[in-house]
């Protein structure tokens, strides 16, 4: 039997979010003869429920009613249409990629986000993705403040075939951060992996460090390809929104990935994550296995939560 497609990952990761947004849009859409304004009210609870966010609901119902009105739409079995092409267009909006930066070779991805949300499965997948694709990796275990967390991404090196870089338990983040591009520049390793502390409860102590380890980035590794990736978990939904504000203020996040989409009707957060913190989504898990941490494709997104 072959292995699925990532679409039929997708497709099956996404089934309670489709169930979240397109079933119910089309219950609703069959039990109207007309557009009026209890339909927009409906299609808007919809949005709201799954997670898709105020601001990003009331964008989409305002470009649905300018389209309807300026297009002359009569039926309401259109609406449907209508609103899947304005969830890509905003989620186009942004002018980057949506893919991780590793070229020009070497390239460094240092990984953010709270204790909980993945970071280390996610570290230990993308370090696989690289390795299999034929890439140099390095992996650096910078959250020692949780012994959990080294020992987790222990495990992953050894599951992927990858060296890592660790200290004990409370050591300085960026001085692991150090002897990691010191081992990268040594082996030349094409993409270096760093873990982060994520206690968001201390904000003030969390920037303080993170900015130290970008003071040795920029030091040690200037010519580097970076990229910041903010972990969030799909299954928190709207404090995943919450979670990306803060870390915007304490860093310069090029990229989002998106975790345990396959066990939520919330996927509809990753709508809003594009389209009001103006920051891609990259990555997106939608399954425990080792190859379940795919790259982010909107129309791909747009089409399964639609199917």
């Amino acid at each position: 039997m072959s292995k699925p497609s990532f679409f039929e990952k997708l497709m099956g990761g996404l089934s309670k979010t489709r169930n979240e947004i397109s079933n119910k849009i089309d219950g609703i859409i069959n039990s109207y003869k007309k557009i009026d304004e209890e339909l927009f009210d409906e299609l808007e609870e919809v949005l709201v429920t799954a997670d898709v966010g105020v601001n990003t609901t009331m964008k989409l119902i305002d470009l649905i009613k300018l389209r309807i009105k300026n297009e002359k739409v009569k039926e309401p079995e259109e609406v449907k249409g209508l609103l899947k092409e304005e969830i890509r267009k905003i989620m186009t909006e942004l002018s980057c990629e949506n893919q991780i930066k590793i070229e020009p070779s070497p390239s460094i991805i240092l990984v953010v986000g709270v204790n909980g949300v993945g970071k280390t499965t996610t570290i230990g997948k993308l370090a696989n993705n690289y390795k299999n694709q034929g890439k140099k990796v390095l992996m650096v275990a910078g959250d020692t403040f949780r012994a959990a967390a080294i020992e987790q991404l222990e495990e992953w090196s050894k599951r992927a075939g990858v060296d890592l870089i660790s200290h004990k338990e409370g050591a300085d983040p960026a001085a692991v951060v150090y002897d990691g591009i010191q081992a990268a520049k040594a082996r030349k390793t094409d993409i270096l992996i760093c873990d982060t502390a994520g206690r968001l409860h201390n904000k003030s102590n969390l920037m303080n460090e993170l900015n130290k380890i970008f003071r040795v980035i920029d030091k040690e590794y200037e010519d580097a390809t970076k990229e910041i990736l903010l972990v969030l978990d799909a299954t928190t939904g709207q404090n995943a929104i919450n979670q990306a504000k803060v870390f915007k203020e304490v860093a310069n996040i090029t990229g989002i990935a998106i975790t345990k989409l396959d066990g939520t009707a919330k996927g509809g957060v990753i709508i809003a994550l594009q389209s009001e913190l103006k920051v891609p989504v990259k990555l997106v898990g939608v399954g425990e296995g080792i190859d379940d941490l795919q790259p982010f494709i909107i129309d791909d997104f747009v089409e399964a939560i639609f199917k």
